[in-house]
């Protein structure tokens, strides 16, 4: 379950063009007031800038308690003792500028420098929007510290395959340290929302931009963006073509279950048991039902497609999380970090192997 409450994710985010998708999956009408999150169509900029974008991030000076004589004391410690605080120029914390007592995002270097939401995710995408790109997504997450804007074509795209897509360009930072501001493509399909790699032999096109001074944001270009945009298509597209065209048998996707999810112990070799076994039996079980029933793998079982899009699903949709994750953020920063990349690179070489072997 997100630690995100559902009022949270149903007024800190956008959903746009819900005529051709549908509604996100934590919607609640009664969260949203007079105000719904959720857009039949393009979800308007200036929306984005006054619903998520309306603040600004500031730093400010981080003082450290010290030992003190009376004289010097400005308040005492909780052992009584006279204490002063004293401020380390080498440090900035990162806060809402106008916020007296809210969150700590962050504690950074000097020469940290917040990102701005409005500028650096809406600003520099704002000039390519039109009939062709517009506003699918937004949000602001972790009490502020993460925040995206989604860019994409508002109808899906179609293989020959019968797979249905959309090309996205992703603008995202935070506030806590853990992002460079990144823009980068992405692949979404249409039956799930899942966050696709464009090619599985290299990783998709994108920039980062580090919380430093020393950074400047340089404006994508319209010309840019559509390119990103539709040759993310048509590399899509292709690589679609490429494993629908990759035959599987039964043997060979039960090998790929052996490797993928071993039911033995990788440093002893010894097969597994109790709860251990449990959860590998649970987590088969649950990529053999995608793989076989699922709208979003089924179609195409008994080809590498299917494969790596049961695969894909289960991380985005089934894996079981630890304790009081956020499968909302957790799915986010595997999108940005290249995890699902890496994931779907790894699923197409480990049925390579299984194919090449049989």
């Amino acid at each position: 379950m997100s630690k995100e409450s559902l009022a949270t994710l149903n007024t800190n985010t956008l959903i746009g063009h819900t005529d051709r998708r549908g509604r996100a999956w934590h919607y609640k009408s009664e969260f949203q007031g007079e105000r719904p999150n959720h857009y039949p169509g393009a979800i308007p900029v200036a929306d984005v800038r006054e619903r998520l974008f309306n603040w600004r991030a500031a730093a400010r000076p981080v003082a450290v308690e010290r030992p003190a004589t009376e004289a010097e004391a400005t308040h005492r410690d909780a052992a009584g003792n006279p204490v002063r605080w004293v401020v380390d120029p080498r440090r900035r914390a990162i806060v809402r500028e106008e916020d007296h007592e809210g969150t700590v995002f962050g504690v950074f270097s000097a020469d940290y420098v917040p990102h701005q939401y409005g500028e650096w995710l809406l600003e520099n995408v704002e000039h390519i929007l039109d009939d062709d790109l517009s506003i699918a997504s937004a949000g602001v997450l972790r009490e502020g510290a993460v925040a995206w804007v989604e860019v994409s074509v508002p109808d899906a795209l179609r293989t020959p395959e019968g797979v249905e897509f959309r090309p996205n360009l992703l603008a995202t930072t935070t506030l806590d340290g853990t992002l460079a501001t990144t823009y980068k493509r992405t692949v979404t399909d249409v039956v799930c929302d899942n966050t696709r790699n464009v090619a599985l032999a290299e990783r998709g096109p994108q920039a980062k931009f580090r919380h430093s001074r020393y950074e400047k944001l340089g404006l994508l270009s319209a010309r840019q963006a559509l390119e990103v945009v539709y040759t993310t298509a048509d590399a899509f597209a292709a690589e679609v073509a490429r494993l629908c065209a990759v035959p599987v048998s039964e043997a060979q996707w039960s090998g790929f279950l052996d490797v993928w999810v071993p039911a033995t112990d990788p440093q002893s070799g010894e097969k597994l048991t109790g709860s251990r076994k449990a959860v590998v039996d649970r987590r088969r079980s649950e990529l053999d039902d995608l793989y076989r029933t699922d709208e979003r793998a089924a179609p195409w079982r008994g080809t590498a497609h299917a494969v790596v899009a049961a695969v894909n699903t289960h991380e985005h949709h089934v894996r079981a999380l630890a304790p009081g994750a956020n499968r909302l953020q957790s799915n986010m920063r595997k999108m940005v970090n290249g995890a699902f990349e890496e994931l779907d690179v790894r699923a197409w070489r480990t049925l390579e192997g299984v194919l090449q072997g049989s």
